[in-house]
């Protein structure tokens, strides 16, 4: 219920689309005797997308989920093992085409295969179920097994976790098919700003990780007061940051993780 519930309230927490529901919410009322307040809204809600996907708010609230950990130290040691999260293909497309459908997230399988290249001992679990909720998209680990073996990766190499449908049953899940050791060092991949929701998550399932941040969005803090060339781009952006930061603040309110905002 929970996974549903937050699915739907997450399709309004989206700038993009509370604010064209708003303007339509405007249209409507102009068939109405509210037809000052239908103008207001659908002024508000033009002026607002503009502002949501011109400007460099989506910059600006994504940057601080992206510098807050920073690039994985090497000089550690090699890892035992490395957990992917799920996001990078589109499952539904690949089933459709018969090829693996590659997604604006891809770096988190291209640096997962460099990983395990470089550390060949290093086990590979790949977190990705399905997280539709209206359709039977499938789930997401057997195209990324698919791949990884394209790319190089045993395939004994790879275990394939089918079950989770966001980041906290990746968490779960991840860490019941890894059963890490004590003492062992396991690796977290995924895009830069996913990763303070991904740790904190990880860390309320009590499976000890390090961030490796990849797909970043930004260059950094000279992006804070860069505009956007297109709409749509701007927009994107927004949407992605500020689903970032609903999720951290739905996680800890629901008592799903310990840490609002979860650093190194």
């Amino acid at each position: 219920m929970f996974f549903i519930t937050s699915k739907i309230l997450g399709f309004f927490a989206l700038p993009s689309n509370l604010l064209i529901a708003i303007g339509l919410v405007g249209f409507v009322l102009l068939l109405t005797r509210f037809r000052r307040l239908a103008s207001w809204l659908i002024v508000t809600s033009l002026v607002l997308i503009a502002l949501a996907g011109l400007s460099p708010l989506g910059n600006a609230l994504i940057l601080p989920l992206e510098q807050r950990f920073p690039p994985w130290d090497a000089s550690r040691g090699p890892p035992d093992g490395i957990v992917v999260l799920g996001g990078a293909i589109s499952p539904d497309i690949s089933a459709a085409r018969g090829v693996v459908a590659l997604g604006e997230a891809a770096e988190r399988i291209t640096v997962a295969a460099e990983l395990a290249r470089r550390y060949p001992n290093a086990r590979i679990v790949f977190a990705g179920g399905s997280n539709a909720v209206f359709s039977d998209a499938g789930a997401e680990a057997p195209f990324a097994v698919r791949q990884l073996e394209a790319l190089g990766v045993a395939h004994d190499r790879i275990t394939a976790e089918e079950q989770s449908r966001d980041t906290i049953e990746n968490a779960v899940f991840s860490r019941l098919l890894a059963n890490p050791k004590p003492g062992e060092r396991w690796l977290l991949v995924t895009s830069a700003y996913h990763m303070p929701r991904a740790m904190a998550a990880f860390r309320a399932a009590g499976f000890a990780v390090e961030a490796y941040p990849v797909d970043w969005r930004t260059r950094g803090p000279i992006d804070a007061v860069h505009p956007f060339a297109s709409l749509a781009d701007g927009l994107g952006q927004t949407d992605t940051a500020v689903h970032e930061w609903v999720g951290l603040l739905i996680y800890r309110l629901t008592g799903k993780t310990a840490e609002l905002f979860p650093g190194p």
